[in-house]
């Protein structure tokens, strides 16, 4: 997805106009300068092009002040990101020393740049205000007013033409696989032992890797975009700017991922951190599989212990036996992710990467299924007949058809006589149905219920 940054002074009202064009009221608006001092962003669409804004806190380039200059470093990671810019002047202060030093800086971006003049509130009497603003040199300042909303379509228009379109047809047929996990669980050295060469930098130290690395690559099982995503930190330990920054990318590449590996390191099990990082992949309907990293190194760990029973165990560590065992505790740590597939791999050695790329297709083809009504409802019919829906005070849930409306993941409508009678339990029991009719292993499979009168059901 493309990306807008928002800049400009503090107080200038960037937070106004991105409340209003993302629909929400999401950053947090007071007449104080600095409020806004992390990027906030949120997706927002024009024109049906959808792109994702990033509210900045205001840039203050003369300051000795720590927050301030962490800002600054927020605001510098946000226009570097941008596939376009929106620079907030006002119109009430005109331009300020701190515009032009703002105006120079973002020159040297080479990004696309669109002067926004706010609080623009009487716009029919600004020309001649307006006009101060080409001494910018960033071309044509745009009148608006962002409590009005006024000039704002405008705007979006010009920030239209500026993002760039979309990509060949043929870089869409390539499956987009986001390798996500906290910080030195081995995500970079999975990405170069698939590329065969050392594309990202491997390093013990834990968030070495700080952007999302997009590369493409080909084998003989199909085409792929490999996206490294930074390692994901708790927040509470996310201490300089630019890991915040990380945290913002990484959730970004889950979301335009096709398909998550989520990693997890076999030392350490399924960690808090895990638990919150997989919950992402998941929300966002993405295909997933769990690829538990460092196989081989917990076997040796094991074997090293003076302990006659875990020396034992450790000789029997690469039997079925015991990865059924792995299988179910990584299962019991992550409950709503019984439908993802598990696999055990070393990055260092290569041991079963290969086998990836399989799994990834599967769980893609899973992902993108689709069903056609009849076949659904003749599922639907056989489901109830084998378990009657519930009832309460008398009163029996009537399931009148089902039919599938989006995929990425499979998304079916039900519609029922009530939605209070249609409980999570029937809810699972039906998904479960799906999954075991339509094999659909790699994928969570959402149910929306909408409730119509038996009138309306039999038009």
């Amino acid at each position: 997805m493309k990306t807008v940054a928002i800049v400009g002074r503090p107080n200038v009202g960037k937070s106004t106009f991105f409340n209003y064009i993302v629909g929400k009221r999401i950053s947090i608006v007071e007449d104080i300068p600095g409020v806004t001092r992390d990027r906030i962003y949120a997706e927002a669409s024009w024109r049906d092009k959808s792109f994702t804004v990033i509210d900045t806190g205001g840039i203050e380039f003369k300051s000795d002040d720590d927050i301030e200059i962490q800002m600054k470093d927020q605001v510098d990671l946000a226009i570097d990101m941008a596939d376009c810019i929106l620079f907030i002047t006002d119109m009430k202060q005109g331009v300020t020393s701190g515009d032009k030093e703002i105006a120079q800086y973002l020159r040297k971006s080479k990004k696309p740049i669109v002067l926004v003049v706010n609080k623009a509130d009487n716009y029919g009497d600004t020309s001649l205000d307006v006009y101060e603003f080409y001494n910018l040199g960033l071309g044509e300042p745009h009148p608006i007013s962002s409590v009005n909303a006024i000039g704002i379509g405008d705007v979006l228009d010009l920030v239209y033409d500026n993002l760039p379109d979309e990509k060949d047809e043929k870089d869409k047929d390539r499956i987009k696989v986001s390798i996500i996990g906290k910080p030195n669980v081995g995500k970079s050295s999975l990405v170069n032992k698939i590329l065969g060469e050392n594309r990202v930098i491997v390093s013990d130290v834990a968030g070495t890797t700080r952007d999302a690395t997009d590369t493409p690559f080909d084998n003989d099982k199909g085409k792929y975009v490999i996206i490294d995503t930074a390692g994901i930190r708790r927040h509470s330990k996310i201490e300089e700017n630019v890991e915040k920054y990380s945290v913002m990318r990484s959730d970004m590449a889950i979301e335009r991922a096709d398909v998550c590996i989520i990693m997890i390191d076999a030392n350490d099990g399924v960690t808090d951190q895990d638990t919150k990082i997989a919950g992402k992949a998941h929300e966002a309907g993405k295909g997933i599989i769990i690829a538990v990293n460092k196989w081989d190194e917990y076997g040796k760990k094991l074997e090293s212990k003076d302990v006659l029973e875990n020396a034992t165990k450790a000789n029997e560590m690469k039997t079925s036996a015991d990865m059924k065992e792995y299988n179910a505790k990584i299962y019991h740590d992550l409950p709503y992710l019984t439908y993802a597939p598990i696999i055990y791999i070393s990055a260092l050695t290569g041991k079963n990467v290969n086998k990836l790329f399989d799994l990834i297709n599967l769980v893609h083809e899973h992902n993108s299924f689709r069903a056609g009504t009849s076949v659904v409802n003749n599922i639907l019919n056989e489901a109830i007949a084998t378990v009657q829906p519930p009832s309460d005070k008398g009163r029996r849930l009537k399931i009148y058809y089902m039919t599938q409306v989006s995929t990425n993941p499979p998304t079916f409508v039900v519609f029922v006589n009530s939605k209070k009678l249609f409980h999570f339990s029937y809810e699972r029991y039906l998904i479960n149905r799906l999954r075991k009719e339509f094999d659909l292993t790699g994928t969570v499979v959402r149910i929306i219920v909408r409730e119509r009168s038996e009138k309306e059901a039999n038009k």
